[in-house]
């Protein structure tokens, strides 16, 4: 079991649509640990620059914008909500216009070493925390005790994502969300500032063909075998 007293970091990486907040979420739950979602940062950074008119070679005066808005979390909603300048943002971090830059918003350098930074310091204030993100265990928290790299096939992601919006009274192009995917896979993992990338000791789960239950459970039991 994981010990009450102690210290512990869970890391959970993989690609847009494998489900990872969500898991993330449940298995804080469970283990009775905190939850970070590291993309609702860099998120919140795209609809800042969106907001503000700027685009993603405005990168110092992004990055400004960014650290004047102090970035944090409300700890007491569950999910933790994220605050810019002391104000929710959460209703727009998930708007189309910001998925749709989100990538090329988290490959700039000095934005993502800001964020890691400020990622390093909620750990230390929440030192029992699940996180998940891009770079979780490979980067941030590379001492991790336990990591997690959750894939799928492209095009289940892209089904799973089409379902959302549908449900949403959205039309899809399920097609052409594949290939969007596809392409940010690509740019996640060829990005020169915390690349999408499978840390060595990084157990890797395959969720194309799990449900969201059996995820969780998975992960679960891997993490109280492998926390002692």
């Amino acid at each position: 079991m994981i010990p009450l007293d102690q210290p512990v970091i869970i890391a959970i990486d993989g690609p847009a649509g494998t489900g990872k907040s969500s898991v993330a979420r449940e298995l804080a739950h469970r283990l009775g640990l905190d939850f970070l979602d590291t993309g609702a940062m860099y998120r919140a950074a795209a609809a800042i620059m969106l907001d503000r008119g700027l685009t993603p070679e405005d990168e110092t005066a992004l990055v400004e914008a960014v650290v004047d808005a102090d970035l944090h979390f409300d700890w007491t909603a569950d999910p933790p909500t994220i605050l810019a300048w002391t104000r929710p943002i959460d209703h727009r971090i998930r708007d189309e216009d910001v998925t749709g830059v989100v990538s090329r918003v988290a490959g700039i350098g000095a934005l993502r070493r800001h964020m890691v930074a400020k990622q390093r310091i909620i750990a230390h204030q929440h030192p029992r925390l699940v996180t998940e993100g891009r770079d979780q265990g490979s980067v941030v928290f590379p001492d991790a005790a336990v990591k997690f790299y959750l894939d799928a096939r492209a095009e289940v992601r892209a089904a799973r994502r089409a379902d959302q919006l549908r449900a949403g009274g959205h039309e899809v192009d399920e097609a052409a969300l594949c290939r969007e995917i596809t392409e940010r896979d690509r740019s996640d993992a060829t990005r020169a500032e915390g690349p999408l990338v499978r840390a060595p000791d990084a157990q890797l789960v395959d969720t194309s063909d799990l449900s969201f239950d059996q995820v969780v459970d998975e992960l679960y039991r891997r993490v109280l075998a492998g926390v002692n």
